[in-house]
């Protein structure tokens, strides 16, 4: 199974899809938009608000819905904030009440489901009406209806099996990562001092990646992280979980119930506040 992160498909899209206006502001919104992951994090928020405001301006068409859509898919990664991220989305929202983009069978076009995530997982508004966002929001609320309900068994690094429903009674943090996911090794140092932390009071930390136990264990061991890492060979996990980009992390409460999820990396802080949403204490 292929995954892609998010940032990293958007940034492919960027290389590919053509500018249909050819003006100098788009192509300097192109470029900022290929660096935006190069700024420090202290900066991003502000460059990423300048960038949503900017996009904003722009004459209506497909052109300005591709940056938009891209905005957003990079705006995730880190903590931007909700004032930046909402930015994002009213930009994402207005460029699509301009340029409504058909769907091609019975799939949800892209620009739609990203800012059903954004509303649905960042606590975000928007005031899109329009049938295909409708069918986004109510896709990713069917997802999540149906990654409660799941149940896996998957082996560990060292051979010991992990069933998710076995953990009842437990906090359990799931998280899909890959050894090749940059934002993902960014957040890991995080998830390991949470992981630590919490021990004690019942969190689990399952870290799942569909790379070879080899692979994933050469990239660990030096690391010394402790979270248990489970392998899903053949991707079945990840298609249980819907899982389209990584990171990506779920929260479940001591009684199975899904109560907080993550569509790209977090911060500390980020993953404090989900975890809130628990019975944990600090």
């Amino acid at each position: 199974m292929i995954v892609f992160h998010r940032s990293c498909f958007a940034a492919a899209i960027l290389c590919v899809a053509p500018l249909l206006h050819a003006q100098v502001s788009e192509s300097s919104l192109m470029n900022q938009l290929k660096g935006l992951r190069s700024v420090s994090a202290d900066k991003r928020p502000a460059v990423t608000m300048k960038l949503a405001q900017d996009i904003r301006t722009l004459p209506p068409g497909p052109s300005k819905l591709n940056l938009a859509y891209n905005l957003a898919n990079l705006s995730t990664e880190g903590d931007a904030g909700r004032d930046t991220l909402q930015a994002v989305a009213d930009t994402l929202s207005k460029s699509l009440a301009e340029s409504p983009v058909p769907a091609k069978g019975d799939r949800v076009p892209a620009p739609y489901m990203e800012l059903a995530n954004l509303v649905r997982y960042e606590n975000l508004t928007t005031t899109l009406d329009d049938p295909l966002y409708a069918k986004a929001a109510q896709t990713l609320a069917d997802d999540d209806a149906a990654v409660e309900k799941a149940d896996f068994t998957l082996k560990d690094l060292h051979g010991k099996k992990v069933t998710l429903s076995e953990l009842r009674g437990k906090i359990v943090m799931v998280n899909f990562w890959a050894t090749w996911c940059g934002p993902c090794r960014l957040e890991m140092p995080d998830l390991d001092r949470l992981y630590t932390h919490f021990q004690p009071q019942g969190l689990v930390v399952l870290s799942i990646t569909d790379e070879d136990a080899f692979k994933a264990n050469s990239f660990i061991a030096p690391n010394g992280y402790h979270p248990p890492v489970l392998i899903d060979t053949g991707g079945t996990v990840h298609k249980q979980f819907h899982i389209e980009g990584i990171p990506r992390t779920f929260v479940f409460n001591r009684d199975g119930k899904l109560v907080a999820e993550a569509i790209d990396q977090r911060t500390m802080r980020q993953f404090l506040l989900m975890l809130s949403k628990t019975d944990l204490h600090p």
